[in-house]
């Protein structure tokens, strides 16, 4: 009992007479532990070229002006030459030098090894190594293709150490991490979940699915459980009691949504190919999908009511217009609502360019038309000479009427206030509806993962897109020059945005009196809308290259021209709202960059310090739901079906509050829930993922979450494929432990209780729930 393992911090570094070093990324306190000096170095991360050469000369020569000296830092002896060679012939002047004579104010080539490179500006050097000169773009593999669209939404919550967890028998406890033990001869690997009074227990992954993390309405810090105490079980009934009644009014829901009757469209035909054709770009594989599903969903006479989820910039426009051309060739008439004006007169110009060749009728409501142009558009709905009309919430005002229309398809839903949704559900009753969301608050993400509404996802990246170089820095007025001169070099602009109006008029002239070159202008919204406006059309058209701005650039505007972001303050800004606004830049195929800048020598709070790291580290394309799953986690569920849950939510945790509704909706609906075991396997193999195969714990949970949920054979060599792609190779332990994943999949569907070997002999016991089942 007295086995202590590790000892206590601080009495152990009392007792240290060495000087010592801490390292930290952001300044942060630590206990009353006192310091006798604080150094800060400031460092800046690298960009990174992707082998696009050209761009890697204009930096160059940018930090040859400024007398830096540049070192790439190259890992092989023999690549040195090489590597030389390349900046040669793209005009980079350089020289090969030792780690140890590093010249001053050079550009040199140096054998040597890091990971990546940094640059120091106060001492004016600049390290680059291979992986930011030649690195790829990371190919998103298409994750699991076989999976329906809301358990891909899942699949995102990943756990780390530290994390609390829901065991569905033991309740709530936190993962302790992953360990590898041995047992009777074989090697099993086991999560590790502490609860009360410091009891442990280890769970065998094959329980997986036992275990969920645990997601809380605000974030709150749940009560951990006792292990082996009633209390859990007691909580669980007393959720499944309430959601009893919230199951009675989502089966209603679902039965009026069945019964509504609205129009069937006629399948496709070849006209329809003809204008998918007309595409001027590839699709890609998500595209291609949500389109198909959208439109299987058209031509049946239940009204649709989709969610079209998909990163800015992914292409979700064009999967509408095909939707759009699909009613009109049907004869329907479309409404196709934007949040902003600006918006709207942007889809009416996509439009009017995309359906140039063909007999479509096109109108536009918006504060930018005349009083007699509106009039106009008015009558022509009426009459049905318009086929497709696109407008802000004018479009639901009492004196538009609709001649037929068909298809309502909606930009950013979240956007609209409550009179105005309210309208829009008078609209909604019998016509298709299809809403496009790039970052889904919880609320509408939580109605399609209980399949109130169908949901189409694109989560794959148009071609030759790069992901955003993003930087969290300390606020430093010599990147912000750097990073607004290097923008206009290149003929783009920049977004700078500052969330207080009161002071917005002064951060504009700072940064003209920073780069005299560059044109500067403001909006806030204080700004009547016609001011706003006017303002934004002219950046758009080049007028200006800087564009001070709060908040209210947040979504939707479509300015390809801009691709560098900076973000005073980042730190108090929600996750999915600093998503939404890095989504501002990257839309072309340049490279873009986004600054999330906090206060010099400011302490961060950890949620701050948590969010920023979340935007950090989803630099990849299309991670926009990861992050408002992320956010989920951060902030809490919040209002999923009203405020009375919220109680309920926190005492069992997200994902099994979800589970337990599903399965009561299943049961009120008259869904036969498939009759499934939870097979046990015991064999004498080794079948686990070896350290020196896996090494990430976080990785290792996912892969075996998979092989656990395995639910045809086309999953199962999907993982094949995958651990090849990513891991390579993979030993007998790994084969094995696949091979058994299929085998429990074929027990559970065959109700087989448990498989057990002795020796050479194998025991198969077959579950009660057969009941004279077997002929």
């Amino acid at each position: 009992d007295n086995l202590k393992l590790g000892h206590d911090f601080r009495s152990v570094e009392k007792k240290i007479k060495q000087p010592r070093i801490f390292l930290s990324l952001f300044q942060k306190g630590l206990g009353r532990m006192k310091f006798a000096q604080l150094v800060d170095i400031k460092t800046r991360a690298v960009q990174k070229f992707f082998g696009q050469m050209p761009l890697l000369k204009t930096e160059v020569s940018r930090w040859e002006k400024q007398k830096q000296t540049v070192v790439f830092l190259i890992n092989d002896r023999e690549r040195l030459e090489k590597v030389s060679q390349t900046l040669d012939d793209f005009e980079i002047k350089s020289i090969i030098t030792d780690k140890n004579a590093i010249q001053v104010g050079v550009t040199q080539v140096v054998q040597g090894f890091l990971n990546e490179g940094f640059e120091i500006p106060k001492d004016k050097l600049v390290i680059l190594t291979e992986n930011e000169l030649f690195s790829n773009v990371k190919k998103k593999q298409p994750r699991r293709l076989t999976m329906n669209n809301a358990e891909r939404l899942k699949s995102y919550t990943e756990l780390k150490k530290g994390d609390y967890v829901v065991h569905v028998n033991h309740g709530i406890g936190r993962y302790m991490g992953m360990q590898t033990l041995e047992v009777g001869g074989h090697h099993h690997d086991y999560m590790t979940i502490l609860y009360q009074d410091d009891a442990k227990l280890f769970i065998p992954v094959s329980q997986l699915d036992k275990i969920q993390k645990y997601v809380s309405s605000e974030s709150k810090t749940p009560r951990v459980n006792k292990l082996g105490g009633s209390e859990w079980a007691k909580t669980k009934r007393r959720v499944a009691n309430k959601i009893e009644d919230i199951a009675d009014e989502l089966v209603d829901l679902y039965a009026k949504r069945e019964a509504e009757k609205g129009y069937a469209f006629t399948p496709d035909d070849s006209y329809q190919k003809e204008f998918e054709d007309a595409f001027p770009y590839t699709e890609t594989p998500d595209q291609l999908r949500s389109a198909k599903e959208i439109k299987q969903d058209m031509e049946k006479t239940k009204p649709m009511d989709r969610l079209l989820i998909g990163d800015v910039g992914y292409g979700k426009t064009e999967v509408a217009l095909r939707a759009a051309f699909k009613a009109v060739q049907d004869g329907k008439q479309v409404a196709f609502l934007a949040p902003t004006t600006v918006l709207a007169q942007q889809h009416y110009e996509t439009m009017e360019q995309r359906f140039e060749n063909f007999p479509v009728e096109i109108g536009i409501l918006s504060r930018f038309n005349t009083a007699k142009e509106i009039k106009e558009t008015i009558e022509n709905l009426e009459t049905g000479k318009l086929d497709i009309v696109v407008g802000t919430h004018r479009l639901l005002s009492k004196d538009v009427k609709f001649a037929d229309l068909g298809l309502l398809i909606i930009d950013e839903e979240q956007r609209f206030g409550v009179k105005h949704k309210e309208r829009l559900k008078e609209l909604k009753t019998s016509v298709d509806v299809l809403t496009l969301t790039a970052t889904p608050i919880p609320r509408t993400l939580n109605m399609s993962m209980l399949g109130v509404r169908d949901l189409s996802v694109i989560e794959t990246a148009p071609m030759n897109r790069y992901p955003i170089q993003t930087y969290v820095i300390e606020k430093n007025y010599g990147v912000i020059v750097d990073g607004i001169k290097r923008e206009i070099e290149r003929g783009g602009q920049v977004f700078y945005l500052h969330n207080r109006v009161d002071d917005i008029e002064k951060v504009a002239s700072e940064l003209e009196s920073l780069v005299p070159e560059a044109k500067v202008a403001y909006i806030h919204g204080r700004m009547t809308e016609t001011q706003l406006e006017n303002i934004l059309i002219d950046f758009i058209d080049g007028e200006y290259d800087v564009l001070v701005t709060t908040t209210i650039i947040e979504t939707g505007v479509d300015i390809p021209n801009v691709n560098t972001l900076f973000v005073d303050n980042a730190d108090r800004m929600g996750l999915s709202q600093l998503y939404q606004l890095r989504g501002r830049v990257g839309r072309s195929n340049r490279i873009a960059y986004a600054y999330f800048m906090y206060q010099p020598n400011k302490v961060l709070t950890e949620v701050a310090e948590k969010r920023l790291e979340a935007i950090k580290d989803f630099t990849e394309l299309g991670s926009g739901f990861k992050i408002a799953m992320r956010d989920l986690s951060i902030r809490g569920a919040g209002n999923l079906l009203g405020k009375q849950q919220h109680g309920f939510i926190d005492s069992v945790g997200y994902d099994l509050y979800t589970q337990m509704l599903n399965d009561a909706v299943a049961k009120k609906r008259g869904k036969e829930i498939k009759v499934k075991t939870d097979a046990e396997l015991n064999l004498d193999l080794e079948a686990y993922l070896p350290a020196d195969y896996i090494t990430d714990p976080k990785q290792k949970v996912e892969i075996y979450k998979r092989i656990h949920q395995f639910e045809n054979e086309d999953q199962y060599i999907e993982v094949q494929d995958d651990l090849i792609d990513r891991f390579g190779e993979y030993p007998i332990e790994v084969h094995n432990l696949l091979e058994v994943g299929l085998l429990k999949m074929y027990a559970d569907a065959s109700l087989v209780d448990s498989i057990s070997q002795n020796k050479k002999t194998i025991e198969i016991e077959l579950s009660d729930k057969l009941n004279g089942k077997l002929d």
